[in-house]
């Protein structure tokens, strides 16, 4: 079977690439908590300086798995971040939250707060859990062809989980970004701040492993210490608070879902989301 994620290391750098492309990177749990183990490793070798977060094909990730043949939200995996119980066999609220919590909100946050800096690779869709993922990196790189997008509020959710939107965009921005559900291309994600370089799709790899190296040539505990400093202004500005309070809009909104309509995704699935954002 193909692993969901690699792990490659040269040099300084490890990279961790998301390797489901014929699903454009959709995150299933194998491949989250494949992440989580590809990112620990890296943490842990003293020769890496800096993790590139990279997807295969495509697409760098069409967000969470909400319809894959191997979608896998019935199944038990070992838990790192113990934010809560295990989820599977938990009725109703109490196992979407206790999910979300653990693979989505309490694992993002685990990565954000890795002592080694980190930089997202991003080409064609980013969207939704996408967002997460390039969200929670130090710096991101996104090919010319990229795009962004957060749709759910189609499904009656106010955005992903890591509800990172105010920060990464501004306050306006942000608006427009969830209350549309329209794609912002890479152009206008570099000019809100959203992204630190914009490179043709050729150059992608080549553009990120040379920043990365500028990196690696800088000392690892300052390295850390920076990237901790920055983290902390950040929740001072409010980030981790909001995320605590959206978090929980997030779930009633799951809840009020349940009890009007078909499911808690107001019924939606990755083929009507697909089709409603014109992708």
């Amino acid at each position: 079977m193909t692993e969901v994620v690699r792990y490659e290391v040269e040099g300084p750098i490890a990279t961790v690439t998301m390797n489901r492309p014929e699903y454009r990177n959709a995150q299933n749990s194998a491949m989250t908590y494949a992440l989580d183990t590809a990112f620990a490793r890296a943490v842990d070798d003293d020769a890496v300086k800096v993790i590139v977060l990279a997807g295969e094909g495509k697409h760098f990730s069409a967000g969470h798995d909400i319809g894959t043949p191997g979608r896998d939200v019935d199944t038990t995996f070992d838990r790192r971040a113990v934010m809560w119980w295990d989820h599977v066999d938990k009725p109703g609220g109490d196992g979407r939250y206790a999910r979300e919590m653990e693979v989505y909100l309490g694992m993002c946050r685990r990565w954000r707060e890795i002592p080694k800096p980190t930089i997202a690779m991003v080409q064609g869709a980013c969207i939704a859990g996408g967002l997460m993922l390039a969200w929670v990196c130090d710096l991101i790189v996104a090919s010319d062809d990229a795009f962004f997008s957060d749709p759910v509020v189609r499904m009656g959710i106010p955005g992903v989980e890591y509800f990172a939107h105010p920060w990464v965009l501004g306050p306006r921005a942000a608006k427009e970004f969830l209350f549309t559900g329209d794609r912002f291309g890479a152009a206008r994600a570099y000019e809100l701040g959203m992204v630190n370089k914009v490179v043709p799709r050729d150059e992608l790899h080549k553009e990120t492993d040379a920043i990365a190296g500028r990196i690696a040539a800088m000392p690892r505990f300052g390295l850390a210490l920076t990237k901790r400093a920055v983290n902390q202004a950040e929740d001072q500005m409010g980030l981790r608070a909001g995320m605590d309070s959206v978090f929980g809009l997030h779930h009633f909104a799951h809840a009020h879902n349940a009890e009007t309509s078909t499911d808690s995704l107001g019924g939606m699935d990755a083929r009507s989301m697909r089709n409603a954002s014109g992708s």
